[in-house]
């Protein structure tokens, strides 16, 4: 198991950024983002000036949005808000899995990308793109041949994988796909020595007690925003 260090997962786009996803990033002095097609997650230091708000506001480009995820860094005054969310941060304790993890998930590549970007049309779990599945491993469920189920990496802060894209299509739900996607993802990450962490949306009261079931618990609330730039 990894360390229990969480520091990481104070800034998770800045470290995932600069560490495992420095591949896929794009960066302007101490400000970052990722690549087109990949994300529109964002960050800059805690304490950004507004010469660090330009370089990424010339990343982005004019009028386009910044989603600064969790990020508690405040824009200088002509930077539109375009949303805010309320949500919370969890971490996996240990526990909550089945004994025996499913065997009907399948792993989802660059082939699959087409029906992955249907599915999230059909099941809204929130933000996914065409390069998105290139952030980690995505699994996939099946019904006679056709995508109804998937989850996925998202965010590699050192030491830690975010769980995300959880999602089931409409008349596939109440079947325990979602159950069974992030108990295979959580043995993966494990495997690998690190520890599952995800975010949800404060609202969502089934996804929170299915991932407390699963051995997550709260670590701390969070607040989603994003922002235009001039």
């Amino acid at each position: 198991m990894a360390s229990r260090d969480a520091t990481a997962l104070e800034d998770p786009v800045g470290a995932s950024l600069r560490g495992h996803h420095a591949h896929l990033a794009r960066r302007r002095g101490k400000a970052a983002t990722y690549q087109p097609g990949v994300a529109t997650f964002s960050a800059v230091t805690a304490d950004a000036d507004e010469g660090e708000w330009a370089d990424l506001a010339r990343l982005l480009g004019r009028g386009e949005v910044a989603d600064m995820f969790s990020g508690a860094a405040t824009p200088p005054p002509d930077w539109e808000p375009v949303f805010v969310l309320d949500g919370r941060q969890m971490i996996w304790t240990g526990g909550g899995l089945p004994d025996d993890l499913a065997t009907d998930v399948a792993e989802l590549g660059p082939d699959n990308v087409p029906e992955m970007l249907d599915l999230v049309a059909r099941a809204q779990p929130g933000p996914f793109w065409p390069r998105t599945r290139e952030l980690g491993t995505y699994l996939g469920i099946r019904d006679n041949g056709i995508l109804v189920a998937m989850a996925g990496e998202r965010l590699r802060p050192p030491g830690w994988t975010e769980i995300s894209a959880v999602c089931t299509a409409p008349e596939a739900r109440g079947r325990g796909h979602a159950a069974r996607l992030v108990s295979a993802l959580v043995a993966r990450i494990v495997a690998r020595g690190e520890r599952p962490f995800l975010h949800v949306a404060e609202a969502n009261a089934g996804a929170i007690a299915l991932y407390e079931r699963l051995g997550f618990d709260t670590r701390r609330p969070v607040t989603f925003r994003g922002f235009r730039t001039p």
